[in-house]
């Protein structure tokens, strides 16, 4: 019987720690998505947006890692460059709530007029999972435009998992 349930233990104490490396890695941290949000930011100043925008939606550029990828928005809401969604670009997203009814994208606007950079806390769906869970997208304002990134923090996550 104790032969059994430590087999039964050790099995579920490979399986959570499984969950865990997963949940931590599954898409992007704080620093990765920071560093994206930077890069982009520098590669805007540097290449032009023509230029820049077109590389933030190439599946396989500089601008995707796992989960990550970026978002661009003009100061009144409308959606320039998606590394996902391009069926999004060009429509105004003021308006878009998540399941709470938090404005997502005001909130954005926000930190980019306020502050200039910042985290936007939020629940939308998983593309890993299909779940909605919480969400953090990090923001910062170039000009008139706002770029970020956003982190989907785990199952394991207890509040912010961010710096504010």
């Amino acid at each position: 019987m104790k032969t059994i349930l430590k087999v039964v233990l050790s099995a579920l104490l490979l399986v959570l720690a499984n969950k865990l490396a997963f949940a931590q890695d599954r898409g992007g941290n704080v620093s990765e998505a920071i560093a994206l949000v930077k890069k982009a930011v520098d590669y805007v100043k540097t290449h032009g947006r023509e230029k820049a925008f077109a590389e933030f939606k190439n599946p396989s550029g500089p601008f995707r890692d796992r989960a990550l990828f970026l978002v661009v928005y003009d100061i009144k809401g409308t959606k320039l460059a998606h590394g996902v969604n391009q069926k999004m670009i060009g429509k105004n997203n003021l308006e878009l709530k998540d399941i709470d009814g938090k404005y997502i994208v005001k909130d954005f606007i926000d930190i980019a007029t306020g502050k200039g950079k910042g985290w936007v806390d939020y629940k939308w769906p998983n593309p890993m999972t299909g779940a909605i869970e919480p969400k953090s997208t990090y923001i910062e304002r170039f000009e008139d435009i706002i770029i970020g990134c956003g982190i989907y923090p785990g199952f394991f996550s207890v509040g912010k998992v961010h710096p504010d």
